[in-house]
């Protein structure tokens, strides 16, 4: 294919131009397009946004289990045998502690989540309540909350609050999200980023590929989040869970493919912050850095029932491909598990360019 094409690509990218579905199936099946040139062209796009910059998150499970919903991707829902701890919501100082931990250690963003079906009026007041005594200490950072369905006027309350950002992954298409859960739809789901979107507050709603799903569901979530202007898309991988509910892959997860998919991503949603969630260190293997490329963010320290990565592995992986963590520009960041480390010791670890 000629470098012209790849050029083109970025452009229409940048020109907010939304790529048609037949060359959403190209990118995503056609061998003849050389995965290098594509993360060269889906990189112009995500540097004119974000530069060099990685965006770190960390998940806080503030409850696990109790779930009545049927997510059959979800080791805590109702219909799942999965082996986990199940506890109800952690003592707000518990989750003061682990946001301290969380920004200690270069998050730009602390995520909490909350397993159930919807945000009760005595859930609001007491995130309310941990929101503010976080934001008090943090009034720099952004907090992000997953507790279910929440109305416009529970969002409200939030963003009051001092919520940054509201999370309620859309997960796949339309389409095919009856295949996936059958206690609620995919328009209970579309309604609660309404109400977060009608509040005022910014959205972080991502998707899970390897359930069963063809090509066409996956370009049709990712065009959703575009329209739906979602200003942050993590990007799961589906990690297969002992005792849980286990989709069938229509193809395996290769590290080219998922490659591919966030590529797409980025191109359809080029100034969202596209993040590599679950699933990255299982498919990528040794490619995950060249994940970096077309996202500029990742979740350090695992995924709710989970474990992902060493911190150390992927803050290393992250200075050794020349990437600056966010943090960084605060003075401090952590590295290797020892706290924070200095800039100028730090910068003495990059590559020479």
């Amino acid at each position: 294919m000629s470098p012209i094409f790849y050029t083109e690509l970025a452009c229409q990218s940048l020109d907010s131009q939304v790529l048609d579905d037949a060359m959403c199936q190209r990118l995503l099946s056609d061998p003849s397009l050389e995965i290098l040139a594509l993360l060269e062209a889906a990189f112009k796009v995500r540097q004119t946004y974000f530069g060099r910059v990685v965006n770190i998150h960390i998940l806080n499970n503030a409850q696990n289990g109790h779930c009545q919903e049927d997510c059959q991707y979800c080791a805590q829902a109702k219909s799942s045998k999965a082996d986990i701890e199940e506890y109800g919501i952690k003592p707000d100082e518990e989750i003061l502690r682990e946001a301290r931990r969380a920004y200690s250690k270069g998050a730009s963003c602390y995520c909490m989540v909350y397993a159930g079906r919807k945000a009760s009026s005595a859930r609001i007041e007491r995130l309310k309540r941990i929101l503010v005594q976080i934001k008090s200490e943090f009034p720099d950072k952004e907090i992000c909350v997953s507790t279910g369905f929440v109305s416009v006027e529970g969002a409200q309350e939030l963003k009051k609050a001092g919520l940054s950002r509201l999370n309620h992954n859309l997960n796949t298409s339309e389409a095919y999200y009856p295949r996936i859960c059958t206690t609620h739809t995919f328009q209970d789901r579309l309604d609660t980023l309404l109400a977060a979107k009608k509040a005022g507050l910014q959205v972080c709603s991502g998707v899970i590929i390897g359930m069963g799903e063809d090509i066409t569901d996956i370009i049709d979530v990712a065009k959703r989040l575009r329209f739906l202007e979602v200003e942050s898309i993590p990007v799961n991988f589906f990690l297969p869970i002992a005792g849980q509910l286990r989709p069938e892959q229509k193809a395996p997860l290769t590290p080219d493919f998922v490659l591919r998919v966030l590529c797409l991503f980025r191109f359809l949603n080029p100034r969202a912050d596209i993040r590599i969630a679950a699933g990255r260190e299982l498919y990528l293997r040794a490619m995950e850095v060249m994940a970096l490329y077309p996202a500029n963010s990742l979740f350090l320290q695992g995924y709710l029932n989970a474990k992902g990565a060493s911190d150390e592995n992927t803050l290393r992986m992250i200075k050794d491909a020349g990437f600056t963590i966010k943090s960084e520009q605060k003075g401090t960041v952590p590295f290797l598990g020892t706290g924070s480390m200095d800039l100028k010791t730090l910068s003495e670890l990059r590559p020479t360019q």
